[in-house]
């Protein structure tokens, strides 16, 4: 039932959000050229890249409050123009400050697209599809990485960083108006669907609505000590997550000094993490466990960053990174699908975005951390055990949602 919905809605949202998380991996690619040419340390490089989630955070409640009360497929098409733009600005950068600037702007415009999208996916997928089309969805992200990540290195080798900026922010312009023109709302507005599968997709959506202990408003989310777990869980992971991911490009970069070349490496862990994604998201849907195949993940992922500290080779290494990305990327698909399973739907939006503004401060921290301890000791290896630490908190935190909610995850 409902196949032309995964064809619809999935392929155009996973183009709009590959094109947003752009902005979070040509950065790692373009850090080394951006504190050459700034003068900038470490610390204040990973300022320049981290920045971008004190701004995200803003939108995060205002973004799932409208999705839910507005319309989600509207709020994403104006971010699309407004964070098209202040990517592009990005390149028209001439110092350092301007450029932490336009990176917090380019994080507001973005704020709002991750909980709108959720809230859209929530009304179309039921609750036994859900970590699948999350995850379906979510590998936008490493794909985005596998592409961008060497189509960076290749612009670099013809463009500065300025350059590299402006033509990877004027995709998500033109991409607005096909979203615009072929994403609905709900089944009910989607005239592409015949009335015998419509009526059955929202016959099952009010049915799993029932189930549910009704919410008096958005203020619940706030009081909800479910909604603060999630958001613990997000904000530990988000810190191994982006701390990772955005100084990934400059560990591969020891092992290779042409731009390109280190774009096709950087491609190699996010392509293992699809993978990884793809295969965890999917078995988490057939048995019906969500929690278990976040914490495996997480655990697996720490361990292997904690032995790639103790390695030189390179080979090992790139191995022990691709062992990284798939553990830190594969409990997207059944983390997300646990909200809607444990919130009542009529604080689902500003509960997603409750968690997703917080935790992603992460973004932040987690390479803060790592430059940070990169300029007081000179190599990655604290940073990264800062990281792995994370991780495993975020696993933890995961177990202990499941012993104290009501209902099995």
């Amino acid at each position: 039932m409902g196949q032309n919905k995964w064809i619809r809605i999935i392929p155009v949202a996973f183009v709009m959000y590959m094109l947003a998380y752009v902005d979070r991996i040509n950065v790692g690619v373009l850090l080394p050229s951006i504190q050459k040419d700034l003068h900038v340390s470490a610390s204040a490089a990973a300022d320049i890249a981290g920045i971008f989630f004190w701004g995200y955070m803003i939108l995060q409640i205002p973004g799932g409050i409208l999705a839910s009360r507005w319309s989600a497929k509207k709020f994403v098409f104006i971010l699309m123009i407004l964070w098209g733009l202040a990517s592009t600005a990005c390149g028209l950068v001439q110092t350092e400050s301007q450029l932490k600037w336009m990176r917090f702007l380019l994080g507001v415009a973005e704020g709002g697209v991750w909980p709108a999208v959720l809230v859209l996916l929530a009304s179309w997928f039921t609750e036994k599809e859900r970590a699948r089309a999350n995850a379906v969805w979510m590998a936008c992200l490493p794909v985005s990485a596998m592409l961008m990540a060497p189509l960076s290195g290749i612009l670099l080798d013809y463009f500065d960083w300025r350059m590299v900026f402006i033509i990877e922010g004027l995709p998500p312009v033109f991409w607005a108006f096909v979203w615009l023109w072929v994403v609905k709302d709900r089944p009910q507005e989607a005239k592409w669907m015949n009335d015998a599968e419509r009526d059955q997709l929202l016959k099952e959506l009010a049915k799993e609505q029932q189930k549910m202990v009704k919410s008096d408003g958005f203020g619940v989310a706030f009081k909800n000590k479910t909604v603060w777990y999630l958001v613990a869980i997000y904000l530990f992971w988000m810190s191994g997550f982006y701390g990772y991911t955005l100084w990934v490009p400059s560990v591969v970069s020891t092992f290779s000094k042409d731009s390109t070349m280190m774009g096709w490496l950087t491609a190699i862990p996010f392509t293992c993490a699809l993978i990884g994604m793809i295969i965890n998201s999917y078995w988490s849907d057939k048995r019906m466990n969500r929690t278990q195949h976040v914490i495996v993940p997480l655990i697996i992922a720490a361990i292997s960053i904690i032995m790639g500290q103790q390695v030189e080779s390179p080979v090992i290494q790139m191995v022990l990174l691709s062992i990284t990305a798939i553990g830190v990327y594969a409990p997207y698909g059944p983390l997300w699908a646990i909200p809607s399973a444990v919130i009542p739907a009529t604080v689902l939006g500003a509960a997603m975005g409750l968690q997703n503004a917080i935790g992603n401060l992460g973004g932040y921290f987690g390479p803060k951390f790592v430059g940070q301890l990169k300029d007081m000791t000179g190599n990655y290896h604290m940073g990264f055990y800062v990281l792995a630490t994370c991780l495993i908190l975020s696993a933890i935190l995961t177990w202990a949602l499941e012993r104290s909610s009501r209902k099995t995850v």
